[in-house]
């Protein structure tokens, strides 16, 4: 097969020429059965049986559209974030007077709020990973994919959480070292269940990147270097010294619920200190709009780390000009060489249970299409 990009070796590991952030839409099924939980209408045991039916069709699925790293779809999650910070000792899950605020819509106003000191002694997680690695079997990776310490830290200052903070920590030092400590130990507890590929979901990041973030959300006295140093080291002293055969990556996006944005900016604010400085080996990085900006930060990307490029969009089921993509593809190897470089969506389909305004069929054809891009590119 001829392909754009010569002399470009075959991928058989994370992350592949065509790869895929993570959540996928959640059959009708699902959110039936999550109602009639709600209500008392059925029992845990029933609902995570019907989430076991449906984790094992999707796992097929992602087989058969030629994925070689596959996830659970976060089928048993809320959200893609609050559900597992709730794992946590000392962590309740409270409800704000205010969601989110994206583009032209409010998410619900689950939140994550200290109660005690930050620990990790067990986690629903661990189960649920058992079983996608069980149903995934040998041919594919079952993929874990975890919010960043960082995020952990972004909802504990959020809002009127913050004040809960001093009850449980005089000093911030010992709170950023608790984060990462916890995270750390998630991380090797499921690489004991065999987990080989943890990645950090991470929106800090993207937040960063836009100016109106700085002004709104920061507050008097908001230093944009001191908090990028701040959630780089919450991340990398989270990932320090783990085993060599595990693969930590990081996917950065500025916001997906319900095909709406939360933030705009390209990468140039927090690029020497995200793509130059975090100790992960490939970023998963939006790409699918202007409002992410252009490649050339893309050459603060440090060492041998790899760059998934998200230049599909999960936020419409409207395919792309395969040509336009193929085009920025070469626009991003003039920074980054092409032996480097991967696709993907620029993030998952359902960050939360509502999920993105496209159809099944429409997220399945969208991840052939990246596979088909990524064969004529890199063979």
């Amino acid at each position: 097969m001829s392909t754009f990009f010569e002399n470009t070796t075959k991928r058989t590991t994370v992350p592949f020429r065509y790869d895929v952030v993570g959540s996928f839409l959640r059959p009708q099924v699902i959110k039936d059965a999550r109602e009639k939980f709600t209500a008392g209408e059925i029992t845990q045991v029933e609902l995570s049986q019907i989430e076991d039916e449906q984790i094992k069709k999707l796992v097929v699925k992602q087989k058969e559209v030629g994925l070689k790293a596959v996830t659970d779809g976060e089928f048993r999650r809320s959200y893609w974030h609050l559900d597992f910070f709730w794992g946590f000792d000392g962590v309740d899950h409270v409800i704000l007077d205010h969601g989110y605020f994206f583009n032209g819509e409010e998410t619900r106003a689950d939140s994550a709020r200290l109660s005690g000191k930050i620990n990790f002694t067990n986690h629903p997680f661990l189960n649920h990973y058992s079983f996608l690695q069980q149903v995934v079997g040998s041919d594919a990776i079952a993929r874990q994919t975890i919010p960043a310490p960082a995020q952990f830290f972004a909802e504990l200052v959020r809002g009127e959480n913050e004040k809960e903070i001093a009850k449980f920590y005089s000093e911030r030092e010992d709170l950023y070292k608790d984060i990462s400590a916890a995270y750390r130990k998630a991380i090797l507890a499921f690489y004991e269940l065999g987990c080989r590929n943890i990645q950090l979901d991470d929106c800090t990041w993207g937040m960063l990147c836009d100016q109106n973030f700085w002004s709104t959300m920061a507050g008097e006295g908001y230093d944009v270097k001191e908090l990028q140093n701040l959630y780089l080291r919450l991340n990398n002293d989270a990932i320090a010294d783990l085993p060599e055969d595990l693969i930590v990556t990081t996917h950065v996006c500025r916001g997906n619920y319900h095909s709406t944005w939360a933030t705009s900016g390209g990468y140039d604010p927090v690029a020497q200190t995200l793509l130059g400085r975090e100790n992960v080996s490939a970023y998963y990085l939006e790409y699918d709009t202007d409002r992410a900006g252009d490649f050339s930060p893309l050459k603060h990307v440090s060492g041998d780390k790899l760059v998934v490029l998200g230049l599909i969009s999960s936020k419409t089921g409207e395919l792309e000009d395969k040509s336009k993509i193929i085009a920025r593809v070469k626009e991003a190897a003039q920074y980054i060489p092409t032996d480097r470089l991967c696709l993907s969506p620029q993030c998952g389909f359902a960050s939360t249970e509502e999920g993105n305004i496209l159809t099944e069929e429409q997220q399945w054809n969208k991840l052939a299409f990246i596979k088909e891009i990524a064969e004529e590119l890199w063979g």
